[in-house]
């Protein structure tokens, strides 16, 4: 009876998530909320940042992001073409980020390694790339599919062995689904944003190759930092090899853009 309830209660979340293809062809289980949930959600969180960062006064920094995100997201295919909204927080770390509802924030730290119009785009083309391709959704979806089977199995094994085996098992089956389920899966999300973005800022008429100078500069800025199978970001020096094997084969498509008529003039 038991297995046959885990069954059902498995069967049952499958049903509730829905299968679709990113950008680069790769399978993703979504739909634990709908876009509208994810949209209202980024526009909370957005609004909490704001109310709680100290927002740039700099007009000159916020019409360089502005200059880069508009070029990207012009972009961007026709049901992501909404006006993004964009604010620069007064913090020193080099950080950015984008959310579903088209929220764009970025940090002034990210000017000292992000040093030309071309690195800036690399950055929050990164950014945008996770949010086109649904990797807030997908995280969702997957953490709450996660926390549902393990409170099923640390039921279970209360019930069969009393409640402390039960709550060890949650506590165990939870650390391992952190590390070797949730957190693989944010490094093929991180990957997979490299790529995206990339693309993007091609189309857009920056250079791709400088892709490989930011993380050159980011990694010339950082200190220590965990293992790689233990981040949720792909190895620098990896991700450096990637980049750069990538933008040869995009040079065609910056060429064309610029050809175009896609020459962004940004600034810095």
């Amino acid at each position: 009876m038991k297995r046959a309830l885990l069954g059902l209660a498995i069967a049952s979340l499958v049903v509730a998530c829905a299968t679709t293809t990113s950008p680069t062809g790769r399978t993703q289980y979504v739909g634990a909320v709908s876009q509208d949930q994810l949209n209202q959600l980024g526009a909370q969180a957005f609004a909490e940042a704001k109310a709680k960062e100290k927002l740039s006064t700099d007009a000159r920094q916020n019409g360089y992001v502005r200059c880069v995100v508009d070029a990207i997201t012009r972009q961007l295919p026709a049901g992501w073409q909404t006006q993004w909204e964009v604010a620069v927080f007064q913090d020193d770390s080099p950080n950015a980020f984008a959310l579903p509802g088209g929220k764009i924030g970025v940090n002034t730290g990210i000017f000292t390694v992000a040093k030309n119009q071309d690195q800036l785009a690399a950055v929050i083309a990164h950014e945008i790339g996770h949010v086109v391709s649904r990797h807030h959704d997908e995280r969702i979806t997957k953490q709450q599919g996660t926390s549902t089977l393990l409170g099923i199995g640390s039921a279970i094994l209360g019930s069969a062995y009393g409640s402390t085996a039960g709550n060890a098992a949650g506590q165990i089956g939870g650390a391992a689904a952190q590390t070797f389920y949730l957190l693989p899966n944010s490094r093929t999300q991180e990957t997979e944003a490299d790529v995206v973005g990339q693309q993007l800022a091609a189309k857009a008429g920056f250079d791709p190759r400088q892709a490989v100078n930011l993380w050159q500069n980011m990694i010339a800025a950082g200190g220590s930092r965990p293992p790689q199978w233990l981040s949720t970001h792909p190895d620098p020096q990896s991700r450096i090899n990637e980049l750069g094997a990538r933008a040869g084969s995009l040079m065609p498509t910056f060429e064309q853009a610029r050809a175009s008529g896609h020459t962004p003039k940004c600034g810095a």
